[in-house]
């Protein structure tokens, strides 16, 4: 008997999105289109039982509970999908893009439809662009 290959990231995000209901599934495979165009760099994975993304690049070494590498992780809700952002306190947002002012410096950004998505994907990408500036290499 053949053993078989683990599954890559890729394909478990593929198969988790697969699993959704085809209105919020058709959101995150959108909004993961525009995240993964946005840097070669930007990896994506189950995180937190959701599709997260993280920096693939070299960092600093740091203390993984820091969360340093993860940018963003999917957390959905019937009829919407919100974008978390565990480090994006201090990242510049001219858009207005971010929403929420948590202590542990996370931002959040939502989506209730297709329309929003195609309005709000330039300034997501320059919300990831920023981060990608920030890290510590």
């Amino acid at each position: 008997m053949k053993p078989t290959s683990p599954l890559t990231d890729q394909k478990r995000v593929t198969d988790y999105i697969a699993q959704l209901a085809p209105e919020i599934g058709g959101l995150v495979e959108t909004l993961r289109q525009i995240i993964l165009q946005t840097d070669p760099t930007i990896g994506e994975q189950i995180k937190w039982n959701n599709p997260g993304f993280y920096y693939t690049g070299e960092m600093k070494p740091f203390d993984p509970k820091a969360y340093k590498r993860d940018m963003a992780v999917f957390n959905l809700h019937k009829g919407r999908v919100m974008l978390v952002l565990p480090g994006a306190a201090s990242l510049p947002d001219p858009a207005g893009l971010l929403e929420g002012a948590y202590q542990d410096g996370r931002r959040t950004i939502s989506f209730t439809g297709m329309n929003e998505v195609a309005a709000k994907a330039a300034a997501l990408q320059v919300v990831l662009t920023e981060w990608l500036k920030r890290v510590e290499k």
